[in-house]
């Protein structure tokens, strides 16, 4: 933040230049960059923002546009609120707020956001308040957590009082007295109709087998070891035992009582009565699974956050890789796409010098294995642009199975396999077809270049429990499995398999970016891969996609003659010196008229002042105002259409959305050579 605040150019603001501002504010700033908490300075009546990193972060897509932005404009939906904030302690007053509730916009959708907020006045040089210190924390996962905490803590506590009352409610079922003397058991009618004793039992005279008949079997030995118990130490006895009732279904009652002593210290009555306690037990029983169900969500709640935490760590990991690769991409590429351009021109110029050649080819695989590294760091950090299209794997499988035998060798056999009614699926072919190439090629080096791989497709419905933590939704998908009976792996390897340059291979055997392709390509496209291996088993990668309901385009193959070149008018747009002047001369000796501009603004600037052109051949990134995508909204709208045809090393999202490029988008990635260009110059200006 502290290089956009020196760039930001505040003499449009009360402020006015850096080197003007009061000592007591470039204090107050230097204190809040190297604070870690989401500071803002609000500046002078207007409220202008100065923020550090932190708050960054909070403010989200606002960011970097409340940068010297009034408050009240920056925040209009509380502006009445930090116009409170600001004549308050621009008045020498402070505020504070725990667990304060605001409704702010969020990606357009209002949403009730709890801050902690603190605010205390900044005096300038002279003593006076001028601005406003503001640390702002945000509580709402906080406050969410505990909401639902304390509804669990209530529910529990309601159980219990439940349980309580159906205790207090306990009915009394009949009272019962065992003559241990003459061991005869009588009692009263409830006694008798509780343990189904005949309607004609003399209630004097109960048979003591009746009653231990209908105890349910896994209560009836401890039920006797209370009673032995009590008769033996005269200690109270309270037995909750489950009585069989005529419908088969069992009652829980509680059987209280205590043995009775003679003079002589003999037992010789056992009197006591039985309370139905059923409603008790099945309360209990709830409480228990409600306990039990609260613990699982615990557990869940945990194992979602340690995944979310996970997957946290590895969407930061591939930023950082992604923003580096990114910010090299673009002039590696151009420095390749310059020697690239030059070395074809060499060769075509010493066509009859074998050794000129023979050097000229190496060289040019070498900036072909450069590119090819730049392209695949790319993929694995989800920023290549693809150009994704309805699929059916089964026509993909059809027309990968000669590529695949080739690449692979006559010693792999292929055994493919794919479901009926295969659903579609909305991805880049090309880049699917080198996803598997890849497997296929991971899975013949672990079986040493001999043995089966199975290729296979099916329809599948993921749960929300799988999904949990892969960064899917549950639904409909399309599974692409390839599987191996090689070495397999380690959980040590596999935990790493994905990791960019990790590789198991010899040195010079591989670069360890193949699976890390994959996993970039798979995740891009919407969808998770999953790896499972055994050592001395084998290995299986399963790629899931989502299914698209999208309708599958009719593809009719196009046999244009082929053609080295054309008379056509081509503008080339391209602020690099080197590439601009390799491809003027390899579209030059094409046949073609060439025209060229340093950036978008010259550009521009030829086209309105009425050169007439028939091709736009635009680098993507270039600077000046006037960008490329602004060329290409220019041509669409002239009668007729101009063509458009873009190049880069790497797009970084101005011409795609998502790294997804629109269908009526054609972009050419250097480097490239002169095949690549003039066939894809022709099928651009063919239409």
């Amino acid at each position: 933040m502290a290089g956009r605040i020196r760039a930001f150019d505040w003499s449009l603001t009360e402020l006015g230049n850096m080197d003007s501002w009061p000592r007591s504010l470039c204090s107050a700033v230097q204190l809040m960059l190297a604070s870690p908490l989401p500071m803002v300075m609000l500046w002078g009546r207007p409220g202008y923002m100065i923020y550090n990193d932190a708050y960054s972060k909070f403010a989200g897509g606002r960011h970097p546009y409340l940068l010297g932005s009034p408050v009240e404009l920056g925040w209009p939906e509380v502006a009445e609120f930090n116009r409170h904030v600001v004549d308050t302690c621009l008045a020498g007053g402070t505020l504070s707020y725990r667990n304060k509730v605001l409704e702010l916009l969020r990606d357009g959708v209002p949403e009730d956001v709890w801050l902690d907020l603190y605010y205390s006045p900044v005096a300038d040089d002279d003593g006076k308040p001028a601005g406003v210190m503001a640390m702002v924390v945000e509580t709402t996962e906080h406050v969410i957590s505990e909401r639902r905490r304390q509804a669990a803590e209530d529910a529990y506590h309601a159980d219990n009082e439940r349980v309580r009352l159906a205790l207090n409610a306990g009915a009394l079922l009949g009272s019962f007295v065992w003559d241990i003397k003459d061991n005869v058991l009588s009692g009263d009618e409830r006694f008798a109709r509780t343990f189904s004793y005949p309607p004609e039992q003399n209630l004097a005279d109960l048979p003591m087998e009746i009653a231990a008949a209908r105890i349910h079997p896994d209560d009836r030995s401890w039920v006797q070891e209370q009673i032995d118990q009590s008769v033996e130490t005269g200690e109270p006895f309270n037995a909750e035992y489950r009585v069989l009732r005529p419908d088969g279904s069992y009652l829980w009652v509680l059987a209280s009582g205590g043995c009775e002593f003679n003079e002589q210290g003999e037992p010789f009555r056992f009197p006591g009565v039985l309370i139905d306690i059923h409603e008790r037990k099945s309360a209990e029983e709830s409480l228990l699974k409600f306990t039990r169900n609260l613990e699982q969500r615990v557990a869940d709640e945990v194992e979602a956050r340690l995944a979310a935490e996970e997957q946290l760590r590895q969407s930061q990991k591939l930023e950082a890789i992604g923003g580096l690769t990114g910010g090299v991409a673009h002039d590696f590429n151009n420095l390749l796409q310059v020697i690239a351009g030059n070395l074809h021109l060499l060769a075509r110029h010493e066509p009859d010098n074998a050794n000129v050649q023979r050097r000229v080819s190496a060289s040019i695989a070498a900036v072909e294995r450069g590119a090819k590294l730049s392209s695949q760091l790319l993929a694995f950090a989800r920023r290549q642009p693809l150009s994704p299209a309805v699929c059916d794997l089964r026509q993909v499988f059809d027309g990968l199975g000669e590529l695949l035998q080739r690449a692979l060798g006559e010693t792999i056999q292929i055994n493919v396999s794919a479901a009926e009614a295969l659903w579609h699926i909305y991805v880049d072919r090309n880049q699917l077809e080198n996803a598997i190439l890849n497997l296929a090629i991971n899975a013949r080096d672990a079986m040493n270049g001999e043995g089966t791989i199975d290729l296979s497709a099916e329809n599948i419905a993921l749960d929300s429990k799988f999904c949990a933590g892969k960064g899917i939704v549950a639904g409909d998908y399309v599974c692409v499995a390839v599987a191996d009976k090689g070495i397999g792996m380690s959980p040590q390897v596999l935990a790493q398999a994905f990791e960019p340059f990790f590789t198991t291979k010899a040195d010079g055997q591989g670069t360890g970016l193949g699976l890390s392709m994959v996993f970039g390509f798979v995740k891009q496209s919407g969808g998770h891969i999953e790896i499972s291996s055994v050592v001395g088993q084998g290995t299986r990668v399963q790629l899931y996609f989502p299914r698209s309901l999208r309708p599958m385009l009719n593809e009719t193959t196009r046999h244009d003659p082929q053609q080295r070149g054309g008379h056509e008018t081509i503008l080339v747009v391209e602020d690099n010196e080197a590439v601009r002047s390799s491809a003027v001369e390899l579209l030059s000796e094409e046949g073609y008229r060439v025209l060229t501009a340093a950036n978008g603004d010259v550009a521009m600037q030829m086209l309105l002042e009425g050169a007439v052109v028939d091709l736009i051949f635009t680098d993507v990134v270039m600077p000046g105002l006037i960008k490329s995508a602004d060329l290409a909204a220019w041509a669409k709208v002239q009668t007729p259409p101009v063509a458009v045809l873009f190049t880069s090393g790497h797009t970084r999202d101005i011409i795609s959305r998502n790294h997804q490029l629109s269908p009526d988008t054609y972009l050419l990635s250097k480097p490239y050579g002169p095949q690549a260009l003039t066939h894809m110059v022709r099928t651009v200006l063919n239409g």
